[in-house]
This record gives C-alpha cells, sequence and structure tokens, in this order.
C-alpha cells in the first residue's frame, strides 16, 4: 500500500531516543512515505544515530537551532504533492497519511488537514481535539470536517505548494505557536482548513522540555500575530486580555517585554487581513478565552 503523495517532515533537537522512537513508527506505516529530519543542531549524537539506524531518512543538518524553520528547509527538498508534519515525539497512525490525501485529492481548495490527537500511553484524546471537533469557524459546505482557523503542527498534513505560497513558518516567531501566523495568511490567500476525525496521530510528550521557555515564547508570538494580522480593536483587546489573565511572574514579564522590543519590525510588516478571515478569527475569540487545552501556564 505504499503512498507516493506525501512526505514526513520531523524537526528535532536533543531528542536522540524520542526521534528514534518516531522514525521506527514512520517506518512502519503502509504508506512507506518518505522522511526528511532536520536536526536542529543537537549535542546528543541524533544525526550519528539517525544515519546508522535509519539509512533511508534524508537527514539535514543546517549547524544551529532553526526552530520552527527547519521545517522551510525541509518542506524546500520535497517532491511530493503533500507534507505531512510531526515532531520528534510523535508519529502518524497507520492509513492516515493515505487518508489525508485522499482529502486533499478530493477538495482543491484545502490546504491542510488536521488528525485527532491520541496521547500516549494510554491513547486517550488530547484535550484540545474536542475543540478541533467543536470548532466555531464557519466553512463552507463543501468542506469534508470542521473548519478551523489554525493548525497542529505535529498533527497536520498540508498542500505543499499552498505551503510554499504562504512563505512557510516565520523566522521571527521561531518555535512556539507559530502555526497561527501561517494558518491565517494561508485564509488570507483564499485555502481552507479542516479538522478530520478520521484521521490519527499520536503524541507521547517528550519530559527533554522547558515548559516555561515555550510558554513565553508561545505569549510572544501570540501577542506578535494579533499586532502583524488583526484589526486595531480586536488586537487591542485580546492584548489586553492576556495582560489580565496571565501568571503574573518572571515569564510572563519577559514575553511581553520581548514582544515590545519586536514592535519595529511588527510595525513595518503589519499586514491586517481581510473581512472574511478576521470574521474567521473574531469566531474564535470565545473558544480562546474558554479554552482548558492551551493555557499560557508552565
Amino acid at each position: 500500500m505504499s503512498d507516493p503523495r506525501v512526505t514526513v517532515v520531523v524537526i528535532t533537537h536533543d531528542r536522540r531516543d524520542e526521534l528514534l522512537h518516531t522514525l521506527d513508527r514512520l517506518a512502519e506505516l503502509p504508506e512507506r512515505p518518505r522522511v526528511i529530519v532536520t536536526d536542529n543542531a543537537s549535542s546528543d549524537g541524533t544525526a550519528e544515530a539517525v544515519t546508522v539506524l535509519h539509512p533511508d531518512v534524508t537527514l539535514l543538518t543546517p549547524g544551529r537551532n532553526l526552530g520552527a524553520v527547519g521545517r522551510n528547509l525541509a518542506v524546500a527538498e520535497v517532491t511530493t504533492p503533500y507534507t505531512a508534519f510531526c515532531d520528534d515525539d510523535s508519529w502518524w497512525a497507520p492509513g492516515s497519511l493515505a487518508g489525508a490525501a485522499d482529502l486533499l485529492d478530493r477538495h482543491p481548495g484545502l490546504a491542510a488537514v488536521t488528525a485527532r490527537i491520541l496521547v500516549e500511553p494510554g491513547g486517550h484524546e488530547d484535550p484540545i481535539v474536542a475543540e478541533l471537533r467543536d470548532s466555531p469557524v464557519t466553512g463552507p459546505d463543501w468542506l469534508p470536517g470542521p473548519a478551523l482557523g489554525s493548525f497542529l503542527a505535529a498533527a497536520t498534513v498540508l498542500r505543499t505548494d499552498a505551503f510554499r505560497e504562504a512563505g512557510g513558518f516565520s523566522e521571527r516567531l521561531w518555535l512556539g505557536g507559530e502555526e497561527e501566523l501561517l494558518a491565517t495568511d494561508l485564509a488570507t490567500l483564499g485555502w481552507w482548513l479542516v479538522y478530520a476525525d478520521g484521521l490519527t496521530a499520536h503524541h507521547a510528550p517528550s519530559a527533554a522540555r522547558d515548559a516555561t521557555l515555550r510558554r513565553t515564547h508561545g505569549l510572544r508570538n501570540t501577542l506578535w500575530f494579533v499586532w502583524l494580522r488583526r484589526p486595531l480593536g480586536p488586537a487591542l483587546r485580546r492584548t489586553l486580555h492576556l495582560a489580565r489573565t496571565v501568571p503574573r511572574d518572571l515569564a510572563s514579564v519577559r514575553a511581553f517585554g520581548a514582544a515590545v522590543a519586536g514592535l519595529p519590525w511588527v510595525l513595518r510588516e503589519r499586514r491586517v487581513v481581510p473581512p472574511a478571515v478576521e470574521a474567521r478569527l473574531g469566531a474564535l475569540t470565545e473558544a480562546q478565552r474558554a479554552s482548558t487545552a492551551r493555557r499560557y501556564v508552565g
């Protein structure tokens, strides 16, 4: 059942064992996808281990930690119509890549499909799944699932040409909620994103992560996103809501400080989305405020 339509792209940094486990699972897939790994300057022998244990994997070693932009580097090597992202601690279920390719084949206006995420060990649904399934975004009748305002890179298959057309992930945002800006730029170009309940990705959260640093980057990137793309009123309301609700600690101060320090380039690159796209973003306001799955804690 090999399927030549999808390439899997993985970024990694100092998670050799988790990455090797992910590559083992990807090698077992019936679709037999090509896999491209960008090693973001790991110091734990990741590149050497991949070379020895997974010689069929295309390994990119930029020599520095590019964050999410490592995915852009990998997509530049992709020759298939669709690109599946996963993290070094996540992997796709058998048949899901082919299922995603089928959906993208049938719906040429669709840029991305995001799968149901099962958390391992145990296989229970990630809390974010309920929010994806009940997305308040309104889309056209032809969509094969709930319309989304953003996506999760660890569990999404994208149309390769659409990804390139939108410019890929922002070098400025680096890592942490970096999907929101790309998703909005895709929507501005006329593309749609959906949640597909029939597709599955597994996630075994790595213990090798700095949750506080990730929160700092995520909050900074959220602020940059709303200042870059939202109209003045919604941008101010979102900023004030975050200022009132995030933890009052040094990490939050650093996040706001970094966001303010970036204002010169934000103002230079600010491009407010058209009304139709802003309507999608506005529909998510209450869901974002009530979300228990995505909070700025850690």
